[in-house]
C-alpha cells in the first residue's frame, strides 16, 4: 500500500508516528479489512491497539453494520457468557426476561474482543464454536442461534505461556490468530515520542485554555531515552500533568525528570531458573527476588520429599545394621545443612541433631578416638513459610508500584483483574 494511503488512515483515526513497525501494522489492517478473516492484535498495554479494529471495520464491507467493543477483562466471570451470548428468562437468579448478547446485537457487523486472554475456559469453548460455525446457544436455552459477525481480538497476554499453563485454549488461539497484527511499544518508536508529546501538549492547551508547553533540547533527549513502560497512555498522562502543574511553559530536563518514575537498573546477580515478571520486566526489589526464591525452594523441597516417599514405598528396604549406608542406598537421606565457602577456606562438616533416617537404623557406636573429630551439633529448625503472607505482600507491592491501578497490577502479577479484586478483598487491601 502506498504511503499516502497510510497517511490518510493515520489522519482519519488520529494515529501519530512514522515508525516502520507502526506503518506495517496499519498496512496489514488495510489489506485484511475487505476479508472476513479473524484478526488478533497484540501489543503491550497502552500502545493503542483499539484503533486497529476500527480501521478494519471501517474499510470492510461491514462498515454500515454495528461495531461493538467488549472489554473481556472488565466483565465478571459469572455473567460473561450472558453478556456475550445472551440468556433466557429464568436462566439464573435475576434473569427476569430474555436478553440478546453482544453476538446477536453485532450480527452483520464487527465485534472487538479486547483483553481476550482474560476469558474463562468455558467461555473460550463457546467462542470457538462461533468462530468455526457461526453458532451459539443462549444461557439457559437449548436452541442454536446463528450470527454473522467478524471477530477482531486484542490482548497483551503472552499466549505461548498462557497455553502452556492451561489458561488459554490452543485451538482457539489459532482460530483468532488467522491474521496477526503486532503494534510496537513506544520504546521502539523513539522518533515518534516527541511528535506524540507535542500533539498531547497542543490538545491539553486547547482543553484547559492555556499556552502549550514546549520541551528544551535536553528535555527532548530525556524524553526519548526513557523506556515508557506504560507506552502512549503513560506519555499522555505525564503530558497532562505537566500542562496543568507547571507555570513555566518551557520544560527543561530537570523539570521533566520530576514527572518520570525512577527507573533503576538491577545490578544483582542473575538467578538461575527465576523468570522476570510481567511483560518482560524484572523484579523491582531484592525482597521480591527473595520471595520468588523462597517459592522455588519450597516447591523443590516438597518435590524432593515426595520423591523420597515414593522410593521408600517402592523398595521397602532399610540401611544395613551397624554400618554406614552405601552411596547407592537412597533410603538414608539425612537433613544436612550446606554452607557455601570459598576454595581457600577449610570445609567444616556439621552434624545435625534432628537427623531422622527414613528407615530403621541401629545406632552406630563411636569410639573415643572419633569424638575429637565430631564438631558441636547444630539444630536445624525449619521455618514455616506462610504462602498467604508472601502472596499478600507481593500484591501490596504491585499495587504500590502501579499507584493503585489494579489493571496494571494484575498484568504485572500475571493474574486476571477478577482474581486480583478477590485477593484484595480477601486480604483486606482495599
Amino acid at each position: 500500500m502506498v504511503k499516502s494511503e497510510i497517511q490518510n488512515v493515520k489522519l482519519r483515526f488520529g494515529i501519530i508516528g512514522n515508525t516502520d513497525g507502526l506503518n506495517r501494522a496499519i498496512d496489514i489492517a488495510m489489506q485484511v479489512a475487505p476479508t472476513d478473516l479473524s484478526v488478533l492484535v497484540t501489543g503491550e498495554s497502552g500502545v493503542g491497539k483499539e484503533s486497529f479494529p476500527q480501521i478494519i471495520h471501517q474499510f470492510s464491507r461491514r462498515k454500515h453494520g454495528p461495531y461493538i467493543a467488549v472489554n473481556c477483562g472488565a466483565i465478571p466471570e459469572g455473567t460473561i457468557d450472558s453478556e456475550l451470548f445472551g440468556h433466557e428468562k429464568g436462566a439464573f437468579t435475576g434473569a427476569i426476561s430474555d436478553r440478546n448478547g453482544y453476538f446477536a446485537e453485532a450480527n452483520g457487523g464487527t465485534i472487538f474482543l479486547d483483553e481476550v486472554g482474560e476469558l474463562p475456559l468455558s467461555t473460550q469453548a463457546r467462542l470457538l464454536r462461533v468462530l468455526e460455525s457461526g453458532e451459539y446457544i443462549k444461557v439457559g436455552s437449548s436452541k442454536v442461534q446463528k450470527t454473522d459477525v467478524r471477530i477482531v481480538a486484542a490482548t497483551n497476554v503472552d499466549f505461548t505461556e498462557a497455553i502452556a499453563n492451561g489458561r488459554f485454549r490452543e485451538d482457539l488461539y489459532y482460530r483468532l490468530n488467522t491474521v496477526p497484527i503486532k503494534v510496537p511499544p513506544l520504546r521502539e518508536r523513539p522518533n515518534d515520542i516527541a511528535l506524540l508529546f507535542r500533539k498531547f501538549a497542543s490538545d491539553f492547551a486547547e482543553k484547559y485554555r492555556m499556552p502549550a508547553i514546549q520541551l528544551t533540547e535536553d528535555a527532548k533527549q530525556v524524553l526519548t531515552a526513557y523506556s515508557w513502560p506504560g507506552n502512549i497512555r503513560q506519555l499522555k498522562n505525564i503530558t497532562e500533568q505537566i500542562s496543568i502543574i507547571e507555570t513555566n511553559r518551557d520544560i527543561t530536563a530537570d523539570i521533566l525528570r520530576n514527572y518520570l518514575p525512577a527507573q533503576t537498573e538491577s545490578r544483582l546477580p542473575a538467578l538461575f531458573g527465576v523468570k522476570p515478571q510481567g511483560n518482560g520486566k524484572g523484579f523491582e526489589s531484592e525482597r521480591e527476588i527473595l520471595y520468588q526464591v523462597l517459592f522455588d525452594m519450597r516447591r523443590d523441597v516438597t518435590e524432593l520429599k515426595k520423591l523420597v516417599h515414593d522410593i521408600m514405598a517402592e523398595r521397602g528396604s532399610s540401611v544395613p545394621v551397624g554400618g554406614r549406608p552405601s552411596d547407592t542406598d537412597l533410603h538414608y537421606i539425612p537433613n544436612t545443612s550446606v554452607s557455601l565457602v570459598s576454595d581457600k577456606q577449610p570445609v567444616v562438616m556439621h552434624t545435625v541433631s534432628n537427623v531422622t533416617p527414613v528407615a530403621n537404623v541401629n545406632p552406630v557406636k563411636i569410639s573415643s578416638g572419633d569424638v575429637s573429630e565430631v564438631q558441636d551439633t547444630e539444630e536445624y529448625i525449619e521455618e514455616n513459610l506462610s504462602l498467604d503472607d508472601v502472596e499478600k505482600e507481593m500484591i501490596r507491592k504491585a499495587l504500590e508500584r502501579h499507584h493503585g491501578k489494579r489493571k496494571n497490577a494484575a498484568n504485572d502479577l500475571k493474574i486476571s483483574e477478577r482474581t486480583l479484586y478477590r485477593k484484595i478483598k480477601e486480604y483486606g487491601l482495599d
